[in-house]
């Protein structure tokens, strides 16, 4: 049996209202704290990873390197850091970009509504996924991504799509739009 797992509820403040089961909290919409990490070779290209198919959300969907929930108690980059070596085998350096508030709805009844923390970084390293949480990875150059989204948009999940213009903007050093 595995055992439950909780995300910290907030307020559009970031103030901790509580705590609640997971998806628990994806059936109800409640706002609760969470985190993106989008990470870039030298060259600029981002590292993608597409979903395990066996997730309960959003199988089989491209999104960006690595996302998740900080536990209650755990600062967000310390939660970023974990989940980044426990999906994709990657020990990187990240820092704070930006995070944003969004509600979108998923599949299976579920809906994200989420203060989202997005952490960036670079990365060149081996990269060893989990293949409970992945199913392939690569890097791709901004503009070649930018076409796919396009022309695909069903292939990747809501909340990229939501936050990758903006981290363009933050690579490009362009305002955020928080």
């Amino acid at each position: 049996m595995s055992q439950l797992e909780y995300v910290v509820l907030v307020d559009e403040a970031d103030n901790v209202l509580g705590k609640m089961e997971k998806i628990q909290a994806h059936r109800l919409a409640k706002l609760h704290r969470a985190f993106s990490v989008f990470l870039f070779d030298k060259s600029g290209n981002m590292l993608l990873q597409k979903r395990a198919l066996e997730k309960y959300h959003s199988p089989g969907l491209w999104t960006n390197t690595c996302c998740s929930h900080p536990r209650p108690g755990e600062l967000t980059i310390d939660a970023a850091t974990r989940r980044l070596k426990e999906e994709m085998g990657i020990a990187a350096s990240i820092e704070k970009a930006f995070s944003f508030v969004y509600k979108a709805p998923l599949d299976q009844g579920l809906t994200e509504h989420e203060l989202d923390y997005v952490f960036v970084g670079e990365y060149e390293g081996v990269i060893s996924p989990n293949s409970m949480e992945v199913c392939d990875y690569l890097y791709i150059s901004i503009e070649e991504l930018q076409e796919k989204i396009k022309s695909c948009p069903a292939q990747f999940t809501v909340w990229f799509k939501i936050a990758f213009p903006n981290v363009v903007k933050w690579y490009q050093g362009l305002q955020v739009i928080n």
